[in-house]
């Protein structure tokens, strides 16, 4: 098994590190899983599960998580780590054992808001960060750290910073496409080619701090600091429609993924806990109780694996509902 993994930042402000690591590296870092308490929701009850692996390998919280693959890692193990303080996303190179910085890339600006990659041919991706003034979003072509654009909304929408992204295409086009959660609650779609806002939906009164889009049915999920979730979907004229909201038992998400096969969804909440739903139901699963401080992200691989950090400094790594 392959993986990236961002790990921790030096603060909440600009943690977006991201570690690439194979198995064979985790017996450096692997700990004793501890029995964690799980919560199942669903019947009849299942005897609750351990963590596969938990790696302790953060010296710091854990804001950020991605699993890397395909073009991604160019079959190599790569970290994007960034300094909130100096402005840097670096490139390391860790293949066999190496730990050198390849290549950086100088941020514009300092927040909360992660980055987002997006896969493009066999030597490039796309990559979406945070950029000047507060209120834009930069689009860069990766490794050449091309500038393709920055997406600034108009003034008199009022949508504060970018909270959190999410570049995606369409199975029917090649134009990449990029949804933001912003700090006024809202959830916009943009065009990246033409630099447009496509649509735009408020889904809270708080600011979005994670989303996550299934592309194959035009339907997302976020969360924010407010006690639920929204659903939302997307119209074949690319207008965002709220389609419902599911109400949880604590306020406060930090992060929301829906697993690569569309079967179920996991949440970061700030209660530390990882929340398990059905997608298509919005049904609970499980809860699980592992971590003793605040769960920042979650990550799927394509694989099915579900890895959750924290403010622990833990990252840990679960097998549930496996797919058939």
């Amino acid at each position: 098994m392959t993986g990236l993994f961002p790990t921790s930042g030096e603060n909440s402000g600009g943690g977006l590190d991201f570690i690439t690591w194979e198995q064979a590296w985790c017996s450096e870092v692997l700990e004793t899983p501890v029995r964690p308490q799980v919560t199942s929701m669903a019947a009849p009850r299942l005897p609750p599960p351990d963590p596969q692996f938990v790696l302790r390998g953060a010296q710091s919280a854990v804001h950020a998580l991605h699993f890397c693959e395909g073009a991604q890692g160019q079959g190599r193990p790569l970290l994007l780590s960034g300094q909130g303080r100096d402005l840097k996303l670096c490139v390391w190179d860790l293949a066999e054992g190496r730990n050198a910085v390849v290549d950086s890339v100088l941020l514009e600006s300092v927040g909360f808001c992660r980055a987002s990659v997006l896969a493009g041919g066999l030597q490039r991706w796309m990559l979406a960060v945070p950029g000047r003034g507060g209120d834009e979003v930069q689009i860069l072509e990766m490794p050449s750290k091309t500038s393709v654009c920055s997406l600034k909304p108009e003034a008199q929408a009022r949508l504060g910073m970018p909270m959190c992204l999410q570049l995606w295409q369409a199975d029917t086009s090649p134009r990449p496409l990029l949804l933001a959660g912003y700090e006024d609650g809202s959830v916009a779609l943009w065009d990246v080619s033409s630099r447009k806002v496509c649509s735009r939906v408020a889904c809270h009164t708080e600011p979005v701090m994670g989303l996550d889009f299934d592309s194959q049915e035009a339907r997302g999920v976020s969360g924010s600091a407010e006690k639920a979730l929204a659903v939302w979907s997307l119209d074949e004229q690319q207008a965002l429609q709220v389609r419902g909201t599911h109400v949880l038992t604590n306020p406060g998400i930090a992060d929301v993924k829906i697993r690569p096969d569309r079967r179920i969804l996991a949440t970061a909440g700030w209660d530390h806990r990882v929340r398990v739903f059905h997608w298509r139901t919005m049904k609970p699963l499980a809860v699980l109780a592992f971590h003793s401080a605040t769960v920042h992200c979650v990550a799927f691989a394509a694989d099915g694996l579900l890895a959750t950090g924290s403010g622990d400094q833990r990252i840990s790594v679960w097998s549930l509902y496996p797919r058939t």
